[in-house]
C-alpha cells in the first residue's frame, strides 16, 4: 500500500503555523482536500491560498479550548468538504515554565484545556461522524515529555501524558468501527514552542547533547510520518505512538 490520500478529507487543528502547518500541507500534498482550523484567520487565509484555494483547502477559525465552537467548526468542515476521513488534533503549546509548587492552578487549568481538552473537544465532536462512515484515522500529536517528564512543564507534560492514555483507549473503543487512533510523538522541534531553548546559547548546546542526532527536529519531518497515520499504509495500526525525536528517547 501506497501513502496516498486522493479523494479524502482530512481536518488539522493549529495548522496556522509550525507542525500543524507542516501536517497541513503533507496531507494536502498527498492528494486531500483539508479543513484548517486555528484562531488567527489571516495566517489559514494565507495557507489556502498556498494549497490551492478553495477546492483545495478551506480555513475554519476556531478556538478548540471552546467545546461550543469546536462542535461548530466540525459541522462546517463537514458541509464544506462532504465528509471527514482524517482528523487531526495538533493545537497545543507550552506558554509558561515553572516549578510544580510555584505554579498557579489557573495557568495549569489553562495548559489543559489547550493541550488536552482540546483533543477531547475535537474527537468528541467527530466521533458520531466517523461511526457513521465506519472509517476514519485520528492522529493526535502528543510529545516525549509524556514519557519522560519536563521539569517546570508538569502542566504540559501531564497533558500530553493524558493525550497518549486518551489515544490508547479510543483506539480500543474505535476499532469496531473502522477508527484508527494513533500518536504523534515529536522530540526537540525548531518551532516557535522551543525558541526560549534555541535563543539561549547555553540552554540549546545541553538540550542538544542529548539528541545522538545532535541537531533540532524540522517541523516538515513530522509532515511524512503524519501522512503514514492518516493513508491505508498503516491500516493495520492503532493505539500506537510514533516517536520523532532524533534518537533522543532512545
Amino acid at each position: 500500500m501506497t501513502a496516498t490520500l486522493d479523494g479524502r478529507t482530512a481536518l488539522v487543528t493549529g495548522a496556522s503555523r509550525g507542525i500543524g502547518r507542516a501536517i497541513a500541507v503533507a496531507l494536502s500534498g498527498a492528494g486531500a482536500r483539508v479543513a484548517l482550523l486555528a484562531r488567527h484567520h489571516d495566517d489559514l487565509d494565507k495557507l489556502v491560498a498556498e494549497l490551492g484555494g478553495p477546492a483545495k483547502a478551506v480555513a475554519i477559525p476556531c478556538d478548540v479550548t471552546s467545546a461550543t465552537q469546536v462542535g461548530i467548526a466540525v459541522n462546517v468542515a463537514i458541509t464544506m468538504l462532504g465528509h471527514l476521513d482524517i482528523v487531526v488534533n495538533n493545537a497545543g503549546g507550552c506558554r509558561f515554565m515553572a516549578p510544580f509548587r510555584d505554579t498557579r492552578l489557573s495557568g495549569w487549568d489553562s495548559s489543559i484545556r489547550l493541550n488536552l481538552d482540546s483533543v477531547v473537544n475535537v474527537c468528541h465532536a467527530v466521533a458520531d461522524h466517523l461511526i457513521a462512515r465506519g472509517r476514519g484515522s485520528v492522529i493526535n500529536v502528543s510529545s516525549t515529555v509524556a514519557a519522560a517528564g519536563l521539569p517546570r512543564a508538569a502542566h504540559y507534560a501531564a497533558a500530553k501524558s493524558a493525550v497518549i492514555s486518551l489515544t490508547r483507549t479510543l483506539a480500543i473503543e474505535w476499532a469496531g468501527y473502522g477508527i484508527r487512533v494513533n500518536a504523534l510523538c515529536p522530540g526537540w522541534i525548531a518551532t516557535e514552542l522551543s525558541s526560549p531553548q534555541r535563543d539561549n546559547p547555553q540552554a540549546e548546546k545541553e538540550l542538544l547533547a542529548q539528541v545522538p542526532m545532535g541537531r533540532w527536529g524540522l517541523a516538515d519531518e513530522l509532515a511524512a510520518p503524519a501522512v503514514f497515520l492518516a493513508s491505508d499504509a498503516s491500516s493495520f495500526m492503532t493505539g500506537q505512538s510514533l516517536v520523532i525525536d532524533g534518537g533522543l528517547s532512545a
